[in-house]
């Protein structure tokens, strides 16, 4: 299949799939399950330090705090932890593999993220499109496929898996690239590599296109990892915004994924991992 094909073939629309609104939370002080693996992204609890937030996150079932580079990965070790979504200084959104100027620069940062994730057990690591800027998404797409081979065979030597997110450009990240899941699906599709996989945002892609539980079906070959979050607005998952998140974790769970689901909203209440522990209740299903 040569690159052209690969892009028409998926890019086939969805059916369209009505969700129901979300149901409300379920007491957070009720134990954690087995079968959701719970992380968290570290910047929506900036005026928490991380140490508070490992050990408090502890007693409400968090195993991850993500988004996180190598600096602090020797902490959530202390505390048992992990960092499910690694990321790297170099690290930008609107900069990324479509634009072949930034290859050089982004594969000598990401040679050495690779190898700090191995060291450190880390199992992924975050990349980026870049945003657009009049380029057609198809050149953006090959470039990203040029830019990204080198580091994908890097990654399956080193067993460390890196992820494209998908991010909405219609409210947050004017311009990004990847914007819709069957882009990414096609970029893998170039890539062709089980270490290379998508990080499916609930939040953005429910914005941007809808049918979150559809295209979890129909794509969760080429996602590896999921981030949350209350739309609209970011905050809490609970039954203030429009998604049903039990529903959404349980087609989740249906497809027999196994990695982590993490939460990444505002909280808006004052005790901010109250509000994390409300999140991660409502992923047990």
């Amino acid at each position: 299949m040569n690159r052209r094909t690969a892009l028409k073939n998926t890019a086939l629309g969805l059916g369209s799939l009505s969700l129901g609104k979300a149901i409300a939370a379920t007491d957070a002080a009720s134990g954690p399950l087995a079968q959701t693996n719970h992380s968290t992204c570290k910047w929506c609890y900036d005026s928490v330090p991380l140490e508070e937030l490992c050990e408090r996150g502890q007693d409400i079932g968090l195993k991850s705090v993500e988004l996180l580079t190598v600096k602090d990965w020797p902490t959530l070790k202390k505390y048992g932890m992990t960092c499910a979504m690694g990321t790297l200084d170099a690290f930008s959104i609107e900069n990324g593999w479509n634009e072949p100027a930034n290859h050089e620069k982004l594969q000598e940062a990401y040679t050495v993220a690779i190898k700090d994730a191995a060291d450190h057990g880390i199992p992924n690591l975050i990349v980026m499109s870049g945003n657009r800027r009049n380029m057609n998404d198809y050149d953006g797409m090959v470039n990203c496929a040029i830019g990204l081979r080198p580091m994908v065979k890097l990654a399956e030597e080193a067993g460390v898996t890196l992820q494209m997110e998908l991010l909405n450009s219609k409210v947050n990240h004017p311009d990004y690239m990847c914007d819709h899941t069957k882009w990414g699906v096609a970029l893998a599709e170039m890539i062709g590599s089980d270490r290379f996989k998508l990080l499916y945002d609930i939040y953005h892609m429910q914005i941007m296109e809808g049918d979150v539980i559809a295209t979890i079906q129909k794509y969760h070959d080429y996602i590896g990892h999921y981030h949350t979050g209350g739309v609209p607005g970011r905050h809490e998952i609970n039954d203030s915004q429009e998604l049903n998140y039990p529903a959404i974790v349980r087609a989740i769970h249906e497809t027999g994924f196994e990695g982590f689901i993490a939460q990444e909203y505002l909280p808006t209440y004052d005790d901010k991992i109250k509000a994390l522990a409300e999140g991660l209740r409502i992923c047990e299903v």
